[in-house]
Parts: structure tokens; sequence; C-alpha cells
């Protein structure tokens, strides 16, 4: 009865409750989502490997635009006179920071001597008579700061910041009459003295090589002559006036350039004192600023860091490269035939793998670097025993996949060895093979900074140079100039933390048995 009366009931009274939406049970709900999208938002919630790839990121991006945008030939160029200088970046010595400056102490001598390159800087004629007082409000006064003065051993000593690059001061050169005209004309034109008067060689220059010695003293004493042509020892005070010691023509009027050799006016040899400094600016369009200072050769230390990444980064990533296509075919041969050929296989990776790689590097850079260079051997002796653990880890994943039912239907579908290798079990082992790849980055870097701090390897030169190659020249004097060691060091230090934690951010990623779980 209960039957006929729902039967009864016509079929327009009803309607569905959830017209045009999508049912489903949350529950058992999935999500359309492909291997490698699964991979990459995975590997977005590792904080650590984010931010790991983009600390990478600005590495790779500082070692490719330094050297593009890097100022002047400057950077490239060896510049002696400027070796070993810490930072100095112009606009921001009225900060304070990369100043160029050191902490020194100085003799009442040697405070003199600093303070007297303000000095001749300000006697730009050569008249003389200008007061310390004046040299040392002077915009090329090397002394930044004096802090205090103490005595030890019955001796002032001042304790001072002396900016390094100011320190240099004057120098002789010598130049072609051209040369000197073209400095004069740039003088005029920029406001800026490069030529300053010549020192006379006579009992009252204290060191004929030096040109800051531009007035009078005597050999072995911090002394000054008087007008009378007295010897008067110096004690520093800034109202004192140092008794010049110009060269002179007949006229009284200081000289600025004596003729060394040459036949004709556009080849004669002129012997000229200039300030360094502006000669500098005058030789490279602009002033000198070194982010990080010069090295120990006087290159540019920011732009032979952004040498060393490049060489670095090119050198790991070329091995991983090969590593990865050696290690791949070798393992996927051992792990797919397994057997006697695994075996054979195996033994041969047992007896290249138990040899040293210091042993074979070294061996290499002495018989093989004279024909091939430094640079190709060094890769032959990575490539030569670094592909085994790739191989290995190919092979396990082999091991793992090879019966899986999937393969078995490929097989009994007909499918050839290499199909079934390349298009079936590969693409499974793939996550495992590249985050191995990855990891070996590290390990070449550290490998190769190593060696060439060692000096086993010698990637230094005017054209490259590595991070360890820095290091190295720097072992022996970075307690005076520290930024020499701290630089490379930082930047070796976050490349070895930044790839070991993108590389483990990598494995977590493509971690098949991790797919689809959420945080």
């Amino acid at each position: 009865m209960a039957d006929k009366e729902y039967k009864d009931i016509p079929k327009e009274m009803f309607e569905f409750a959830n017209v045009g939406e999508k049912l489903s049970d949350k529950k058992f709900d999935t999500k359309p989502i492909g291997y490698f999208k699964d991979a990459w938002l995975r590997f977005r919630k590792n904080r650590a490997s984010v931010f790991a790839s983009v600390i990478i990121l600005i590495i790779i991006l500082y070692a490719l635009l330094v050297p593009l945008f890097s100022i002047g030939k400057d950077t490239q160029l060896m510049d002696t006179y400027y070796a070993k200088k810490g930072p100095r970046v112009t606009w921001l010595r009225q900060f304070g920071i990369a100043d160029g400056g050191v902490e020194r102490e100085f003799s009442e001598k040697g405070i003199v001597n600093a303070i007297g390159i303000g000095v001749a800087a300000a006697d730009v004629e050569g008249k003389g008579g200008v007061p310390l007082s004046e040299g040392l409000e002077n915009e090329y006064q090397p002394i930044i700061k004096i802090n205090n003065e103490t005595t030890k051993v019955g001796k002032t000593v001042y304790n001072a910041k002396i900016d390094t690059y100011l320190e240099v001061g004057f120098i002789y050169r010598n130049i072609e009459q051209s040369e000197y005209a073209k400095i004069v004309e740039w003088e005029k034109e920029t406001g800026l003295k490069v030529l300053y008067p010549l020192i006379e060689k006579n009992q009252y220059n204290y060191d004929s090589e030096d040109a800051n010695y531009w007035y009078k003293t005597e050999s072995g004493n911090a002394v000054r002559i008087n007008a009378s042509g007295q010897a008067v020892r110096i004690p520093y005070s800034e109202d004192m006036v140092l008794e010049d010691n110009y060269k002179r023509d007949e006229n009284g009027n200081a000289v600025y350039y004596e003729y060394v050799g040459g036949g004709t006016i556009e080849t004669a040899q002129y012997r000229v004192r200039v300030l360094y400094y502006n000669y500098y600016h005058y030789v490279n369009g602009h002033e000198p600023n070194y982010l990080m200072g010069t090295d120990s050769q006087g290159y540019d230390l920011a732009y032979r860091i952004a040498n060393g990444i490049q060489l670095s980064l090119m050198i790991a990533v070329f091995v991983s490269v090969i590593n990865f296509i050696i290690g791949a075919i070798y393992g996927a041969i051992e792990g797919y035939y397994g057997g006697a050929i695994d075996l054979a296989m195996e033994r041969i990776a047992d007896i290249l793998a138990g040899v040293p790689f210091i042993v074979v590097a070294t061996l290499f850079q002495i018989h093989l670097a004279m024909k091939v260079g430094a640079i190709p051997s060094l890769l032959f002796a990575f490539v030569m025993t670094g592909w085994i653990s790739t191989a290995a880890n190919v092979r396990m994943q082999f091991y793992r996949f090879k019966n899986q039912e999937y393969v078995m239907a490929a097989r009994t579908l007909g499918a050839s060895d290499a199909r079934i290798i390349w298009k079936h079990i590969f693409p499974n082992s793939l996550g495992t093979i590249i985050t191995s790849s990855v990891l070996v980055i590290p390990n070449v870097i550290f490998s190769e900074s190593m060696l060439s701090f060692l000096g086993i390897v010698n990637l230094g030169g005017a054209e490259r140079t590595s991070l360890g190659t820095l290091l190295s020249d720097a072992s022996s004097i970075w307690t005076n100039y520290p930024h020499l060691m701290i630089f490379p060091a930082i930047v070796i230090s976050l490349l070895m933390i930044c790839f070991n934690l993108f590389g483990n951010g990598l494995r977590d990623a493509f971690n098949p048995s991790l797919r689809g779980v959420e945080d």
C-alpha cells in the first residue's frame, strides 16, 4: 500500500537540493596536481631552503653583474700603490663607513710626515709657509682623526685613524712630454691638481725615493730646518710650519718637471712628482672606490671575488652535469641488468672509489696541467671518481623500481630495455638523482677552494682567480689586513651552507613518499 502511495506522487514535486553544485566528499577528494608542481609546493614550504635559494641567486647575480658594471679599468688591472687597502667608497666616507681607514700608532716624526701630505697638497704653487693646521683641513689629508696621545718609553705616541689611500700621498713618475701636456690640460678642465713641485736632492732630503719628504730633514732624526739653517727637533704642534725643500729655478720659482731623456718634444721623458690620488683620477676617470678593498696584488677585491665565484660555480656545475650523465648511464645499466654485469661494474667503481681524490688531483696537476691547462686537468680529476656516488643512487633506484607492475607490463607489451630504462624507471628516479647532483656542487666548491688554498692547483692570474687562491694569498697577512680573508671566507661559507640547504629542500620536495602530504 505504501509503495502504491509513493508511486502516485508526481515527479514534478521532486527537485535536486544542490542543482549546479559539485558534490564531493572532502575527506576523499583529491586535487589533480602534477609531480613537479607538487614538488614545488612542498619545496616552498621549506623556509630554510627558499631562503638559501634567494642567497644563491643573489650571489650568482653579484658574480654576473659586478664585472659588467664595474667602473673603470682599475677593477681589472693591478694597482700596486693601492694593494692591501681596505674598503673605500667616497660617498660613504662622510658617515665613517668604508673610508679606507685603519687605526695606527704614530711617532712624532710619523704624524708630522702624514700631516705633511695634506700641507703639501694645499701648497699647490710650492710657496711654502703653510702650517700643519691648514694641512689638517685639506681634503687630501690622510689623517682622519687623532684620537689621543700617550707616552711610551719617554717618547710621545699618537693614536690616530689614517686613510690608507690618501696615505700614498705623492710619487715620482717618468712620463712623456705629450702626457705632461695632457695632464696640464686635465688640471685646467677639472680644477684638480696633479703635478706638484719636485724636491731638491741635497743633504736635507731624508729619502730621495720618497716623494712625501718635501720638507727639510736630516738623516736619522725627525728635524726641520728653520730659516736660519739651524736643525731643530720636531715637537709636533698644529701651528708648526715646515721649511720646504722644493727644487727651484734661478728666479726662485718651484720646478715641476725635469728632463730625463728622449729626443723629440713628443718622446722626451719628464720626471714629475704627482699627487697619486688625483693622478689615479686622471688615469681612470674617477676617484678610487673599492667596495671590498683591494687584494694583496692591488686588484679590486670585489671584482676578484666575483671572478672567483664565476670560476667556482662554472667548475662545480660542469662537474655536476658530467657526473650526472656518467653516473646515470652507469647506474642504470648496473641496476637494470644486475647479476654478473652489476657485480663486475661495482668492483670497477670500488677500485676507483679507493683512490684518494687529492692524490688524483695532484698527479693531474703535475703531469696533465702543462699540456691541457690547470682548469681542464682539475675537471678531469673531479670527473674521474665524482660520478660514483650518483651511479650508486641510480643503481639503488633501479633495483627499487625495475620489478614494479608497470615495468613488468611494459616488458610484456614488448618494450625494449632502453625504453623501459629511460621512459619508465628513470623518470621515477629523477628526484633522487637531481638532489644528489645538486649536493655535488658544494663539495666541488669546497674541494676546489682547498686545492687552491694548499697551492696544489694554481688558478690565480690577471685574467682569473679562485676563492681558494684569494684565501691562500691572505693566509700569511690576514692579521694585518683582515678584509683579505673575511670577504672570500664569507662567500665560500654562504655557498656551502646555502647549497646544502637547497639540496636538502630538493630531496624532500622530490621524495615520492611525501607526495600529496600537507603540513
